[in-house]
């Protein structure tokens, strides 16, 4: 029986639709955790591994596959040289209207369908964009409606390599519009997951800064430059911290007096200043404040951790910029519980901050 050249065509174009493609991706290796524990977050039951910090494989891109065709002199309709996937552009979550005492706060605006120009690398981050709160907490705590950390409209976290692996772009839809990021303690730690934590959350979109945790029994000297030598200084980036507490799992014992406590982070945070052109951030907690800091420091912003009580109660007469309500957060892109915090401010103010103390 003869063939036809149309249906010489309808049979070709069959051969072709069964071409298929496949693509892999690296896995991530790990390597154990230090047993220093300096985030407010307590350890793990077992550790959590940590990823080297290396780049992606490329993914290689789909190829057509054409059957050989089985009899010669046939007439084959033309076919595209590659395939094109295109995947779908999510529409992330408007935030809803926050509600201050005696602040102003804007309407929420729903986010817009972005059309990205290439939609192979679509993205539902618009620039700026604040994401309402959609944590859970394990164990919640009253503060009162006029404190209740829903009211405000800026929330963010700290992470440290206790988190393990975070998926930061559904962080940030949760409502993480910034993060502090753990970098370095004493003279001579680097947090295994910093430099992968602090590349991951810009390109998430949150705004990102860097701690450090305060090592009473090396030099404040040797620890400002053990900080600088590790955390970038970069356009954009919130005010570095230095984190002063009490530390029971610490090899170092040592308890100075306060006012020995002071002139060593007075030394830190000066080199740190010098450096970076930004005022650090104090981040304390209230055994530790009541002890050495109440009264003084009054020209530096803080950061309150007050997950009992609010900070007017635990640090009473102290202004504040953020306030850690929360070790017990619970976060779509996080295993795991997760530190919360809030900026004081509305989404105005957080912008001006941001703008005026921002490297």
């Amino acid at each position: 029986m003869r063939f036809s050249a149309a249906s010489a065509i309808v049979l070709a174009s069959l051969a072709l639709s069964g071409c298929t493609s496949s693509m892999g991706l690296s896995d991530i290796m790990s390597s154990a955790p230090s047993k220093e524990t300096t985030a407010s977050v307590a350890r793990p039951a077992s550790p959590i591994p940590q990823a080297e910090i290396t780049a992606a494989a490329p993914v290689a891109p789909m190829q057509a596959a054409m059957a050989p065709m089985p009899r010669a002199n046939v007439l084959v309709a033309p076919v595209p040289s590659g395939i094109v996937t295109e995947e779908p552009v999510q529409m992330a979550m408007a935030a809803p209207r926050i509600e201050l005492d005696n602040v102003p706060t804007p309407d929420a605006k729903p986010i817009a369908l972005i059309a990205p120009s290439n939609p192979m690398k679509a993205t539902p981050f618009a620039p700026g964009q604040i994401y309402g709160r959609r944590f859970r907490d394990a164990k919640p705590i009253n503060f009162g409606k006029a404190m209740s950390p829903k009211n405000f409209a800026v929330h963010g976290v700290d992470v440290s390599r206790w988190q393990g692996d975070i998926d930061w772009p559904k962080l940030r839809t949760q409502g993480a519009n910034f993060a502090y990021i753990k970098a370095t303690d004493g003279g001579d730690h680097l947090d295994p997951m910093f430099k992968k934590n602090w590349r991951a959350a810009e390109a998430a979109g949150l705004k990102r800064g860097a701690y450090h945790f305060f090592y009473w029994c090396r030099t404040a000297g040797e620890q400002a430059e053990w900080f600088i030598r590790n955390v970038p200084k970069v356009p954009g980036a919130l005010p570095p911290v230095i984190d002063v507490e009490y530390n029971g799992e610490s090899s170092c014992k040592r308890r100075h007096s306060p006012e020995k406590i002071r002139e060593k982070m007075q030394v830190f945070m000066d080199k740190l200043e010098r450096h970076y052109g930004q005022r650090p951030v104090i981040y304390t907690a209230p055994d530790f404040y009541k002890d050495n800091l109440r009264g003084h420091f009054q020209n530096y912003p803080f950061w309150l951790r007050a997950v009992a009580e609010p900070p007017s109660k635990v640090y009473p007469g102290r202004n504040w910029v953020f306030w850690q309500y929360s070790g017990s957060g619970l976060s779509h892109g996080v295993d795991g519980k997760i530190d919360l915090n809030v900026f004081r401010g509305n989404e105005a103010q957080w912008r001006q901050w941001v703008e005026r103390t921002a490297g």
